[in-house]
């Protein structure tokens, strides 16, 4: 069953830390990335796609000139995968989409909109172990030649070097998760990753039907919601730890002194 409406706080931690036992090593731990939406019905839809129109084209516009008017000092290096990270990070509409290895944090940004407080919303949880076993040959050696899990940028720039040569690797779509360069404090503290598809039209939740043992979809009910924040405040999992700064203070402030209506 892929799609569960928890009814209760407790049965959400259930839900949420289900599979989350390891054998083999005898301790926990996940291997799901995480991303809270604030509504139900939202997709998992990248920035680039909710530009519209011939979005796919556009792309490879983007980051040329991101880059060209960026400061090279925002890249540790000079490849793809360096600046896609930083382009992302900053707001620029890319193919990447937005996870974290903590399902307490997706649960924040699945309740952080208060506005959205009379519509479902919806924790996503994609097991990446299991979709990088789906993964081209040279990109699952990479993998194993690290003994990783996820990529770094760094093992992805070694092996592919341009969009064309991620699509050339395969002619069915594949998603790769990949860590980050620590940019600021907020990708540390939300213990962020990125999904990539191996094409920019491919979403995400379109090619998950095809695939339905690699996900699960956890309904959190509209009437929930209110519960759900207060504790997520009490545990200190808001905008001002998530988004160090006075932005994020201020919206911590703003949500946590709205009145309920």
């Amino acid at each position: 069953m892929n799609e569960i409406r928890i009814q209760s706080w407790n049965q959400l931690q259930d839900e949420l830390y289900e599979d989350s036992w390891i054998a083999e090593i005898g301790r926990f731990r996940s291997r799901y990335a995480f991303r809270g939406l604030s509504d139900a019905g939202y997709r998992l839809e990248t920035t680039l796609m909710r530009l519209g129109g011939a979005y796919d084209q556009l792309e490879r516009h983007l980051l040329r000139n991101f880059k060209k008017y960026a400061h090279r000092s925002v890249v540790e290096r000079d490849s793809l995968w360096h600046w896609l990270s930083v382009a992302q990070h900053y707001g620029l509409p890319t193919r990447l989409l937005d996870w974290t290895y903590s399902p307490l944090i997706a649960l924040h940004f699945a309740t952080a909109n208060c506005e959205r407080f009379d519509t479902d919303g919806v924790i996503w949880a994609v097991n990446y172990l299991k979709a990088h076993q789906r993964i081209p040959e040279v990109l699952r050696r990479k993998l194993n030649d690290e003994g990783a899990n996820v990529f770094t940028v760094e093992m992805l720039s070694q092996t592919v070097r341009t969009f064309e040569e991620l699509a050339e690797l395969s002619h069915r779509d594949f998603v790769v998760f990949f860590e980050p360069p620590s940019i600021d404090d907020r990708i540390v503290n939300q213990f962020a990753f990125f999904s990539v598809m191996s094409r920019p039209a491919s979403i995400l939740d379109g090619w998950l039907e095809n695939q339905p043992d690699l996900w699960r979809r956890i309904v959190i009910p509209a009437d929930l919601k209110w519960e759900i924040r207060d504790k997520l405040d009490q545990a200190n999992i808001t905008e001002r730890v998530l988004f160090p700064g006075l932005d994020g203070l201020s919206s911590w402030l703003k949500r946590h002194y709205s009145p309920r209506n």
